[in-house]
C-alpha cells in the first residue's frame, strides 16, 4: 500500500475542517487538533466516525493510519484552514 503524501492529504483536512462544526476538528479533534497522533488514537477517532457515519473522517482516518508518525506531526502543525 502507497503511503500518503502531506501535499495530498492537506486539502482533504482542510475540506474536513470547513463541514457544519467541524472547526476544531470534529471527530478527529484530539488528532487533528491536539496533536495525538498515535495509531490508537487514530483507531479511536476512527471508531468515533464510523459510529457517526462520518465518511470523510473515515477516509482521512484511514490515510493518517498509512502515514509515519513524523508525516503525521507535520500535519497536524500545518494551519487548518
Amino acid at each position: 500500500m502507497v503511503k500518503p503524501v502531506i501535499p495530498d492529504v492537506i486539502p482533504l483536512v482542510k475540506d474536513y475542517y470547513a463541514l457544519p462544526n467541524n472547526g476544531a476538528g470534529g471527530s478527529l479533534h484530539i488528532v487533528l487538533d491536539d496533536g495525538n497522533v498515535q495509531d490508537s488514537s487514530i483507531i479511536f477517532c476512527l471508531d468515533i466516525c464510523k459510529k457517526n457515519n462520518d465518511e470523510k473522517g473515515i477516509k482521512l482516518c484511514n490515510l493518517l493510519l498509512r502515514m509515519s508518525k513524523t508525516q503525521r506531526r507535520k500535519l497536524y502543525m500545518m494551519p487548518h484552514t
